[in-house]
């Protein structure tokens, strides 16, 4: 069995006096695409939002076994996690090649010339991208901006990548497209956290799955097999599911 990159221990967010993620136990492999899936309002961003550092947390946090005892920003991307935030937060005024090479930044800050072979790999997982280089990110299609986002982040080159809700307004077909991509990125040696409103796309890419409702953990699994819970099934599927089940 591989070792685990991400660990989250006993870990909760409090908003004032109210509890948004409570007790919350999840671990990611290395070389695993791990999803979580549950209603509006269950706590999924506030998670990943804690997991990278953007919010205060009580709980542990542990990255490929070393604890990281108040997690921030900074300290989580120089070990190698990065975010891809549901509104996806590109410069619209600059240009594609441009959006990319600050996704690299902190490895250059910290004296890493590698951003052109980066580039270049990013370019062959979206070749979209190479052909739009030069275009303004703002001109850019709603699944373009979606690729320029992960392709951003991988431009870090991280161990673990956090996608927040990557099929957000985007056609069925390009949910696919970038979903295949995600998959795809396992053979890269990087290992994905995915919150996701779309439960079915999730589980068909993921290895293993946690259902989070009212900011607790409700469920956890191998995705294939939750994909064929009666419970999440009825629950998050739908009929369709239901008859495909």
């Amino acid at each position: 069995m591989s070792s685990t990159l991400l660990d989250l221990r006993g870990f909760s967010v409090s908003y004032g006096p109210v509890e948004a993620l409570h007790q919350v136990d999840l671990q990611v492999r290395q070389g695993e695409i791990v999803t979580v899936i549950g209603p509006n309002g269950a706590g999924k961003t506030t998670l990943l939002g804690a997991a990278m550092g953007l919010l205060p947390s009580s709980g542990e946090l542990h990255l490929a076994g070393q604890r990281v005892p108040r997690p921030s920003v900074e300290k989580l991307v120089s070990l190698g996690v990065s975010l891809v935030p549901e509104k996806r937060e590109l410069f619209g005024e600059m240009s594609v090649e441009d959006n990319l090479l600050l996704g690299g930044f902190a490895r250059w800050r910290r004296g890493d010339r590698t951003q052109a072979e980066r580039m270049r790999e990013v370019f062959a997982i979206f070749p979209r991208l190479q052909e739009r280089r030069s275009q303004m990110a703002a001109t850019l299609s709603g699944g373009e901006r979606q690729m320029l986002a992960i392709g951003r982040a991988l431009m870090a080159k991280p161990r673990l990548l956090m996608l927040d809700e990557p099929s957000l307004g985007l056609a069925p077909l390009i949910v696919r497209e970038v979903l295949q991509v995600v998959k795809s990125l396992r053979e890269l040696g990087v290992s994905v956290l995915l919150i996701e409103q779309n439960a079915r796309a999730a589980l068909q890419v993921a290895d293993r799955a946690y259902v989070l409702e009212m900011g607790a953990v409700a469920l956890q699994g191998d995705a294939d097999a939750l994909l064929h819970d009666r419970r999440i099934v009825e629950t998050y599927l739908g009929i369709g599911g239901a008859k495909a089940a």
